[in-house]
């Protein structure tokens, strides 16, 4: 009987340690998934961060163009916010010795900011992002490079005395791109550095204070209207947003070019005749021969043509 129930004993609490052990086995798990779930965070983070500096700000940009700083085939957004967080002084240098805006003494405009330098300096790049164009352009820039980033923005630094990157490099922020020098239209060693918005030239002092080497706000908020603004990253965050608007305008913008499209082509089709036309000087011009102009209209070579008269030329 005394084993009888020393074995029921021992029976109750096997089972009433079952759970416990079920917890000890779970809490032993629970760090696997963490870890796991954190190296998934982790390389989804930079897979993410590959593809941005890849193709940067591929939903705002339709080419890509080593040709020179204008980008070809761009519309500007009713909105985009540019994220200035991870700026990098483009160079140790915190003196401006050229503002933004025109330029008396030499009677055009400056679209950057001049910071001065020493020969050999070294210059960095702001952002992380993509080498554009790598040039030299004697009359103007001199030995420069454009650099596309994630955020939207594009950099261009000029007067460069050498340049270190290549035409489609991927580049990190703070990474030397080329050393200061005196080539191309200069009266000294300096940085000539613009930020630019798909073609949209942008004073590099809203967004950077170079003197205290700092961002002057989280995002630049750009707007079409010109009611552009800095914000801080929770005034962002509140914002509305736009992404409809911007779709409805894009395919506005695509029926208008569709109708113009349709106009000129119809308006190709057929002609108004002016003083001194003949019709071999018609059909030149719309590329066929006098005898299909003929066909179009029913008339023949030597029908006399009076100033005002329509032709259907295809």
């Amino acid at each position: 009987m005394k084993n009888l129930l020393k074995y029921g004993w021992g029976l109750v609490v096997a089972v009433a340690s079952l759970p416990a052990q079920g917890q000890d086995l779970m809490a032993r798990q629970a760090p696997i998934d963490v870890k796991l779930r954190a190296v998934d965070s982790v390389s989804i983070g930079r897979l993410l961060k590959a593809e941005a500096t890849e193709e940067p700000a591929i939903d705002l940009y339709q080419s890509w163009s080593h040709n020179s700083v204008f980008n070809p085939d761009c519309t500007r957004p009713i909105e985009c916010k540019i994220d200035l967080r991870q700026f990098c002084m483009p160079s140790d240098s915190r003196v401006v010795n050229s503002h933004y805006g025109y330029r008396r003494q030499f009677r055009r405009q400056h679209f950057g900011t001049d910071i001065k330098g020493y020969m050999g300096d070294t210059i960095r790049s702001v952002f992380g992002g993509k080498v554009r164009v790598v040039k030299n352009e004697p009359a103007g820039f001199g030995k420069y490079v454009v650099i596309r980033h994630p955020n939207g923005l594009e950099t261009i630094y000029g007067h460069m005395a050498k340049q270190f990157v290549a035409e489609d490099q991927v580049v990190e922020v703070g990474e030397p791109i080329g050393l200061v020098g005196l080539t191309g239209r200069t009266t000294g060693p300096h940085i000539h550095f613009e930020t630019r918005l798909l073609n949209e030239k942008i004073d590099p002092e809203i967004l950077f204070d170079f003197e205290a080497g700092d961002i002057r706000g989280d995002f630049y908020v750009f707007r079409s209207n010109g009611c552009s603004q800095l914000m801080a990253a929770h005034e962002v965050s509140k914002l509305p947003d736009v992404a409809p608007v911007l779709a409805e305008a894009k395919a506005e913008e695509s029926r208008a070019y569709q109708q113009k499209k349709m106009e000129r082509s119809a308006r190709s089709r057929v002609y108004k005749v002016r003083t001194g036309d003949t019709l071999s000087k018609i059909a030149k011009k719309h590329g066929v021969t006098v005898d299909q102009l003929c066909r179009l209209n029913h008339i023949s070579r030597t029908k006399m043509l009076k100033p005002g008269q329509i032709l259907k030329c295809s």
